[in-house]
């Protein structure tokens, strides 16, 4: 009797033993963990990172090939500022050129920010674990609403000139000589079109 109940115990032990095995595959499988593929980590530095997170994607090429796993400040002190520093795994076969071009992407207008690679050419001299790279900053949201109001600015103030009968454009609209002479310039060429090559000979 007191077998029975000890191998009924084994078999509900080996049972829960692999429900466990289970469920912890389908957690690590589901959470994109890294375990299964080998791969080493980098650094890439920035002034300004718009909003990056831990967990973003690391594309190569376009293609996904690692993931941010660490994002601290530090300070510069040859430059005497703040600075972002990325630390990011990236899988073994991928190698990374030292004259990549590295920069912060979005996935749509307003959509997840990731670490974009646009691959260098010279494959001889490739990152290492744990060396670094520096990367271009995206522009900030600030400026790009200052330059969006400079056009508009000037979209505005040529606007402006053209109704106030200034500049070129404004004197070609609205003042009725040089409409005139215009007019009559390109009806005489459609009459006689060889003075036109005749005039340009005497340009020469």
């Amino acid at each position: 009797m007191i077998f029975g109940k000890t191998r009924l115990e084994l078999k509900v032990g080996i049972f829960v033993f692999i429900g466990a095995v289970i469920l912890i595959v389908a957690i690590l499988s589901i959470g994109g963990f890294k375990t299964w593929t080998s791969g080493y980590r980098v650094k890439f530095i920035f002034n300004f990172v718009n909003g990056v997170k831990i967990g973003a994607p690391v594309r190569f090429a376009g293609v996904d090939a690692g993931e941010v796993k660490r994002i601290n400040l530090f300070f510069d002190p040859q430059e005497a500022k703040a600075k972002v520093r990325i630390a990011c795994w990236i899988r073994r076969d991928v190698n990374v050129p030292m004259d990549s071009t590295i920069w912060v992407n979005t996935l749509g207008l307003l959509g997840e920010k990731y670490i974009e690679i646009i691959p260098g050419k010279d494959y001889s001299r490739c990152l290492a674990g744990n060396e670094q790279l520096s990367g271009i900053d995206p522009m900030p949201m600030h400026e790009i609403t200052e330059l969006a109001k400079g056009i508009a600015r000037n979209i505005d103030q040529t606007m402006s000139g053209i109704n106030s009968r200034e500049g070129t454009i404004g004197k070609l609209i609205y003042d009725p000589k040089i409409y005139n002479e215009m007019d009559m310039f390109i009806t005489n060429v459609r009459k006689n079109p060889w003075k036109l090559f005749f005039r340009a000979k005497e340009v020469k």
